[in-house]
């Protein structure tokens, strides 16, 4: 089983449990043991050499409270409960901070798809303090057709030249590659990639082929 990149994974606590048996330092921290419990979500991550076969790979980013630790595990199927896209920046912005509002306003409107991932997403999603004078705000965008990039790279170049904070993101195509908004607006002839299953440079020609 594999989750596509930023997609959030909710466990039964009862596997949790049994998941943290294997961990005895992060029993320490009250935060961590009542995760899942608390109905907060893990989200997928890339598999590494020392997952055990059969697992699915899921991370867990501590907010900066808690020294911003990225804690990796990887669970049994069964453990699953059910799974979902990140939250959607219009369900977010109530988090954001007052500066924040009147761009964070102007990219739904731009698109109101637009889904969040990072600080502003973990503080959504768990009530617990991601977000810093100095988070940027990451976002998601899912695009289907090669001509609707243009005029998306354009219009977030106008937003980000005015916004408080920085805008960081990604484009992802119907096939599952991902690239930075901010490389898609320059004229490299060759985009770095993203997907689950690693990175690759691949023409700009060939992104929607």
């Amino acid at each position: 089983m594999r989750f596509e990149r930023h997609r959030l994974v909710y466990l039964d606590p009862a596997h949790w449990n049994e998941t943290l048996a294997a961990y005895p330092a992060l029993q320490a921290i009250p935060v961590v043991v009542d995760w899942v419990g608390s109905g907060r979500p893990l989200i997928a991550r890339r598999p590494v050499c020392e997952d055990m076969a059969g697992r699915v790979p899921l991370g867990l980013p501590l907010p900066p409270s808690l020294g911003k630790q990225r804690l990796a595990f990887a669970v049994p199927p069964g453990a699953i409960t059910s799974d979902a896209p990140s939250p959607l920046l219009s369900d977010a912005l109530r988090e954001a901070p007052t500066a924040w509002q009147a761009t964070i306003a102007a990219l739904v409107v731009l698109d109101p798809e637009t889904r969040c991932f990072g600080s502003l997403a973990w503080t959504y999603l768990t009530g617990l303090p991601y977000l810093s004078e100095t988070s940027d705000l990451d976002l998601v965008w899912h695009v289907s057709k090669a001509d609707q990039v243009a005029r998306l790279v354009a219009a977030l170049a106008r937003i980000d030249a005015a916004a408080p904070m920085r805008l960081d993101g990604e484009i992802v195509t119907p096939t599952g590659l991902a690239v930075q908004w901010r490389e898609l607006a320059s004229d490299a002839p060759e985009l770095l990639t993203k997907a689950a299953d690693g990175n690759r440079m691949i023409a700009r020609t060939e992104l929607f082929t």
